[in-house]
């Protein structure tokens, strides 16, 4: 399991190595080009972070809390920030242990996100997951608005050895979840897994369609953990957060997943995500393979951002 741990430790500082050229090289600029600190420094670092989509109200929040510890340790030179600013990062990111609770317990998830953020494989990837920690897994193939979205997911449940609940495309998702449900009660199942459609364009459809799945589970899947991830592509930067935004208006989310992170992804968008929506972002995937997703760790991740080591 170390061993693992340290092999996507080495993916996710390979992903992010553009992310972190950007932003070391935007950072170490400021720190390096001022001699004393100003306001100019501090307002070249807010831009900096800002361009690096870390968001404004996240950049702004950390540049005032950069200004009180610099006041109350008594820093004298820009250099000296750079522990500061990262370590203020990480706690601004760290999550709780009890965000992963339902991981351990009977549960269900609902995934949702818009296409090609990579939904489908991010719900295999959960299953495969899940199914390394000796649960019982079982999916509902509740998309059934996009075309091959099934067969897709087929294809995946196959790869991660899970069984699959569907039914025909154009069919009624919560008839699916309301199969599925049955099935895992029938089966003893421990995670069921759900994906459902990501149709943001008409919204009120969407809201409803989550709210008739919602009401199904609670109906007929009463008194077990509920958990709903939203899948967001980490290389669409502000477009991500934009997307959070307006899946927050329709669902309940309880976490975010990050996709693509082997890409061109700003990894800055994670810091904007928690600081402007509150949302936490609990996994994080840097490839296409089953076992490349994993739990968000503020300390890894940020390590890997900055490029030190990865220790833990």
């Amino acid at each position: 399991m170390e061993e693992k741990k340290k092999g996507f430790f080495a993916k996710l500082v390979d992903g992010l190595s553009k992310t972190r050229d950007a932003l070391v090289r935007g950072i170490e600029n400021v720190f390096s080009g001022y001699d004393a600190i100003d306001e100019d420094f501090y307002e070249e670092l807010e831009e900096t972070l800002i361009m690096l989509d870390v968001g404004i109200r996240a950049s702004t929040d950390i540049i005032e809390e950069l200004k009180e510890k610099v006041k109350e340790q008594h820093i004298k030179t820009p250099m000296e920030c750079r522990e500061l600013l990262i370590e203020s990062i990480k706690q601004r990111m760290s999550i709780n242990n009890e965000a992963y609770e339902f991981e351990d317990k009977k549960s269900v998830i609902l995934v949702i996100g818009v296409n090609g953020v990579g939904k489908t494989t991010t719900v295999a990837k959960l299953a495969s997951r899940f199914k390394e920690k000796n649960m019982k897994v079982l999916v509902a193939a509740a998309d059934t608005f996009r075309a091959g979205a099934i067969d897709q997911l087929k294809e995946w449940t196959d790869r991660a050895g899970v069984d699959l609940i569907s039914q025909h495309e154009g069919s009624d998702p919560a008839a699916v979840v309301y199969d599925a449900c049955k099935a895992a009660q029938a089966r003893n199942v421990d995670t069921l897994i759900c994906d459902t459609a990501g149709r943001l364009h008409n919204k009120k459809n969407l809201m409803e369609e989550l709210k008739k799945i919602n009401r199904i589970i609670d109906k007929e899947y009463s008194g077990i953990a509920r958990e709903t991830l939203l899948v967001l592509d980490g290389t669409t930067g502000q477009n991500a957060l934009e997307q959070a935004r307006q899946f927050k208006e329709v669902a309940d989310i309880s976490g975010i997943v990050l996709t693509k992170l082997d890409g061109t992804a700003r990894g800055g968008i994670v810091v904007a995500i928690q600081s402007e929506l509150g949302i936490p972002v609990k996994y994080i995937g840097v490839g296409e393979k089953l076992d490349d997703l994993n739990r968000f760790e503020a300390e890894e991740f940020v390590n890997a951002l900055f490029g030190a080591e990865g220790e833990n």
